[in-house]
């Protein structure tokens, strides 16, 4: 699965033509006092290779790993997903209100019947960190059922198969995991993580930035309004720099 290309292409569609690079070029700085944010305002930055709060047991770890190192493998445009950070960035938003499904309505349906014909598809009521940890270990008897193996011991083209299945929907996992949700969940989260800010822990040394030519969390952009269809050469700057 060229996943690489697939996130190459929807970042590069989002970042624009004209912005990109590693050099330096003149711009404007400073932002006005009255704008400053209150401490309970900014965004925590994530620690990098610290305990992990969720994904604790090493399986299910190794698991996520080899997933995400399929999704987004390490080639020579930059790093795998795993070395730029995405596991530590997955474990912190699941620690937190998007792991609890804060923003999610999970009570069951009125019509349990007619859920699947109103909604288009399955929905859920778990959330995202209950479907982790249902989905990993069901993905683990999957490959320990039908190939003998963990799944993270599995060669990279039979994980792309599996991977594959799921994402088709030819394929299910025990205990009535739906296959197809839980790849779109998994990539969905690569994704982010990969080009995110890197102050929530993925996007490691600007990989994901740099890949698509996006300059970053920059304040002020007037001195390049004018400058259309130019390589800018702005090196990706945080939303909140570490020095």
């Amino acid at each position: 699965m060229n996943r690489r290309e697939a996130l190459f292409s929807i970042g590069a569609a989002a970042a624009g033509a004209g912005i990109a690079g590693r050099a330096s070029a003149a711009e404007l700085r400073g932002v006005p006092a009255a704008t400053a944010q209150t401490a309970d305002h900014m965004p925590g930055p994530i620690v990098r290779g610290g305990d992990f709060k969720v994904f604790t047991d090493q399986t299910d770890h190794a698991t996520l790993k080899a997933v995400f190192d399929r999704l987004i493998p390490s080639d020579d445009h930059g790093p795998s997903a795993s070395e730029a950070g995405v596991l530590d960035f997955l474990d912190a938003q699941l620690a937190g209100p998007y792991g609890d499904g804060a923003a999610y309505y999970l009570e069951g349906p009125l019509q349990p019947g007619h859920e699947e014909e109103v909604m288009g598809q399955k929905q859920f009521l778990e959330t995202p960190r209950q479907r982790y940890a249902k989905g990993l270990k069901a993905l683990e008897q999957y490959a320990q059922d039908n190939d003998g193996a963990s799944f993270a011991a599995l060669s990279p083209d039979r994980i792309d198969e599996i991977l594959t299945g799921m994402e088709a929907g030819r394929i299910d996992l025990p205990g009535g995991v739906f296959g197809q949700a839980f790849f779109e969940l998994m990539l969905q989260n690569a994704r982010e993580g990969y080009l995110s800010d890197p102050i929530y822990g993925g996007n490691r040394d600007f990989a994901g930035w740099t890949m698509i030519g996006f300059p970053g969390a920059r304040y002020d952009y007037r001195a390049y309004v004018d400058r259309h269809n130019e390589d800018l050469a702005l090196a990706p700057v945080s939303l909140i720099p570490s020095n």
